[in-house]
């Protein structure tokens, strides 16, 4: 579907909100600048931003880390005889694809990663957020697969996801802060997924498969 003038001037000033946080966050530190400030730097309302970012912290995180429904969305959408696990490494196969994800990657991603990793607000709330999206993730597992109140495997499979996947993120950002180029990134996380599927038993990359 071709995006309509409304939902391409909604996304540009996003954008333009995103990257006047971006650049105020790397010269003068997460929690020296206010909303007001960034505002006034992208030329908007303080009600825009908040419009578009819930909290400050949402300019720094990357949109997927500020939904705790993002797995548990993942999973729900796997195919017939699609694992939980498989449908999560699926699609972080088909981001390393996308070239606007390639791009994101050197897109003034590491001056955000450093942004993040170096403000203890931020790194607190990548903890919280992780922590509901197992939370969410161990429910669905749950609900789809029909678990038992006491079965743990919901819990402990939704952990080892929710582990990969962060352990994923982590290495993006620790290669592009060093200034390593998309496709040396790219290949260096195509090898961690080879590894996860390698390591992986068989009771936990074929957990909750759908049926075909």
């Amino acid at each position: 579907m071709t995006e309509g003038l409304r939902e391409r001037k909604k996304r540009q000033t996003r954008q333009c909100i995103a990257d006047a946080a971006a650049a105020l966050f790397a010269a003068r530190g997460f929690d020296a600048v206010t909303v007001a400030e960034i505002a006034e730097a992208a030329e908007v309302s303080v009600n825009t931003v908040y419009n578009h970012f819930a909290a400050k912290e949402d300019l720094v995180l990357p949109p997927e880390e500020t939904t705790a429904q993002h797995l548990a969305d993942v999973v729900r959408r796997r195919g017939p005889g699609e694992s939980a696990a498989h449908a999560v490494l699926a699609h972080l196969r088909a981001e390393l694809g996308d070239p606007d994800r390639r791009r994101a990657l050197t897109d003034g991603f590491g001056r955000t990663y450093r942004t993040m990793r170096s403000t203890p607000a931020l790194t607190a709330r990548l903890e919280r957020l992780r922590r509901r999206m197992t939370d969410v993730l161990a429910a669905e597992l749950r609900t789809g697969t029909g678990a038992a109140p006491d079965d743990p495997m919901p819990r402990l499979v939704a952990t080892q996801i929710a582990a990969f996947h962060s352990l994923v993120h982590t290495e993006i950002g620790e290669r592009v802060a060093a200034g390593q180029g998309a496709g040396e990134i790219t290949a260096a996380v195509r090898a961690l997924l080879d590894a996860v599927e390698e390591l992986g038993g068989e009771r936990f990359l074929g957990y909750a498969a759908r049926p075909r």
